[in-house]
């Protein structure tokens, strides 16, 4: 089948090896670079912000939950909702920080 793709081989001799994995090879350049690179350095940037994580910081959940941190721990974060509502997420729930939103307004 690869005779079909390629054209036959003149004079009954072999395709070259190297030609025949170059396709694959470059698809999986082309995968790394545009999709696993970025998707690793987001990840990165996300772990880091919550890493950087402070009291008093207003954040939003993955869920879409407004709420202003009161309590960080190793896995969890105590957030204020409202004047007497307070939930506690899984840190990585988190997922912006809504400070510099508010300043660009």
């Amino acid at each position: 089948m690869n005779y079909l793709l390629m054209g036959a081989p003149a004079n009954g001799a072999e395709p070259n090896p190297i030609m025949t994995f170059l396709p694959m090879v470059l698809i999986i350049v082309v995968f790394y670079f545009f999709m696993i690179r970025p998707q690793m350095k987001r990840q990165k940037e996300l772990a880091n912000f919550r890493n950087s994580l402070e009291k008093g910081d207003k954040v939003v959940t993955t869920g879409g939950i407004y709420g202003k941190i009161l309590e960080l721990k190793d896995n969890t974060v105590l957030l204020q909702v409202d004047d007497n509502v307070k939930i506690r997420v899984d840190k990585a729930a988190i997922v912006k920080d809504m400070s510099d939103v508010q300043a660009q307004k």
